[in-house]
């Protein structure tokens, strides 16, 4: 079965083009198979995928998503009331699992939200976030590699945990 961005597409497609009904099926569709919220009325740029073919994502209507982006399984992106505007997300822009962005932020590009981080200020370019309320805790300049490419190269697992 196709991922909830493919349905997306053709649901914004028909969005656009302002043929009534159709695209609120779509959505139906994508909320009942994928439990997500993905309107068309949201835009999401070239590249931009839903990890797990995008169960439990939340995006509010009118979010801006770039290209190439990564969005967890479980994410949300909420807006917070009394404000109008809704989150605009860069491109190249890995959020985690279970990340939260809520609120009118905006998330430049290169940025990386840890898992689980709550996002409620914006976030300057080359940023790695994480923490509830999300800091700044890196630069994705110092990465020796790219999160955004699926790299399956080192065969070890990670170190143990100390005490202390």
């Amino acid at each position: 079965m196709p991922n909830a961005i493919f349905f997306y597409r053709i649901a914004r497609w028909l969005y656009c083009k302002k043929i009534p009904l159709l695209p609120k099926l779509i959505q139906l569709i994508i909320f009942i198979f994928y439990n997500s919220k993905v309107p068309p009325s949201a835009t999401i740029g070239k590249g931009s995928f839903l990890v797990v073919k995008g169960i439990g994502v939340v995006i509010i209507d009118n979010a801006k998503i770039g290209d190439d982006c990564r969005i967890g399984i479980g994410c949300k992106i909420v807006g917070k009331g009394p404000y109008k505007k809704v989150p605009m997300i860069g491109d190249r822009v890995f959020i985690g699992p279970g990340a939260i962005i809520a609120g009118p932020v905006v998330i430049e590009d290169d940025v990386i939200i840890a898992a689980n981080a709550v996002v409620t200020k914006s976030v300057p370019k080359g940023c790695i976030v994480g923490g509830v309320p999300a800091k700044i805790i890196g630069k994705t300049s110092s990465l020796d590699y790219s999160i955004l490419e699926n790299q399956s190269y080192d065969d070890s697992t990670a170190e143990f945990m100390k005490v202390g």
